[in-house]
């Protein structure tokens, strides 16, 4: 265990060894990329405030619950608990609000329960969907982004089913 520990501080020193050796000033080049990561952070800010903003009226509008009431009984027929179907709505736009959410379902429910199960597996299998998107997409000239949002989406949604599957079995 103690190998594990030491993986990132040696990773770090073998990269700074090969820069020694190779005679790059590391400082230097750090700098230079941070420079080059202005633009880049400038273009995606738009995108990624209007996904804070767009999350955040989901939940103070109401319209979450009304989503949640009205997609129980697909969830159901699935595999999924209606406990954890507003974790699975929140999780593509928010990792924040996905933690706090399932912090909710763990201590409601117990952390050994089949519910905290498929809410950890439901927080573990999928990324902040829309939030990945706006990041890439903000930055390649290709812009066909409901095609990967809607992939990135039903994968999501396949891996919460297999997931939920696999709790109850297991």
């Amino acid at each position: 265990m103690k190998f594990l520990a030491l993986t990132v501080p040696l990773l770090f020193l073998l990269v700074f060894l090969y820069a020694a050796v190779k005679k790059v000033r590391v400082y230097d080049a750090f700098v230079e990329g941070v420079k080059g990561a202005i633009p880049l952070v400038v273009n995606i800010f738009p995108y990624i405030a209007a996904m804070f903003m767009l999350t955040e009226l989901f939940e103070r509008s109401g319209l979450s619950a009304h989503v949640c009431s009205f997609l129980a009984p697909f969830f159901e027929w699935c595999g999924i608990p209606k406990e954890i179907i507003k974790l699975a709505l929140v999780k593509p736009f928010s990792g924040t609000g996905a933690t706090a959410l399932m912090s909710e379902v763990i201590e409601a429910y117990g952390a050994d329960s089949y519910i905290a199960r498929c809410a950890t597996v439901c927080y573990g299998s999928s990324d902040t969907v829309f939030y990945v998107g706006a990041v890439y997409f903000s930055s390649v000239k290709n812009q066909k982004l409901g095609v990967g949002i809607a992939i990135s989406l039903f994968c999501s949604f396949i891996a919460l089913v297999m997931g939920c599957l696999l709790c109850r079995i297991m």
